[in-house]
């Protein structure tokens, strides 16, 4: 899955956050129907929160993320996937998982707002 790059002078939604909203967010819809899948999305969630804080950018007690760190973490992440060749399935993968919990942080976060 291949993000833009942000331009100066382009909107917000030419962030890779922006990309991974637009892909994901209908995902989100799935949670009504299935409640495993609210669970690991929130695992997958934490998860990203706590390699943040690991990362020393806020106190390990801290579990919120800003636009510019979680941006940085899609970054590398979909790096790492588009090593391996990452095609987005039908179901849930670890890929899915992770990225659909970024999408969630995102819109809880409201780290698209200006």
């Amino acid at each position: 899955m291949d993000f833009p790059p942000p331009q100066d002078d382009a909107p917000p939604m030419a962030s890779p956050l922006a990309g991974v909203v637009a892909a994901f967010m209908p995902r989100l819809a799935e949670f009504a129907f299935d409640p495993g899948l609210v669970a690991a999305v929130d695992q997958h969630a934490a998860a990203v929160c706590d390699t943040l804080a690991a990362s020393g950018a806020q106190l390990p007690t801290q579990r919120t993320v800003d636009r510019e760190m979680l941006t940085d973490y899609v970054l590398g992440f979909n790096d790492v996937l588009a090593e391996k060749g990452w095609q987005e399935p039908v179901g849930y993968d670890f890929a899915t998982l992770r990225l659909t919990a970024i999408c969630w942080l995102v819109r809880e976060k409201d780290l698209l707002a200006f």
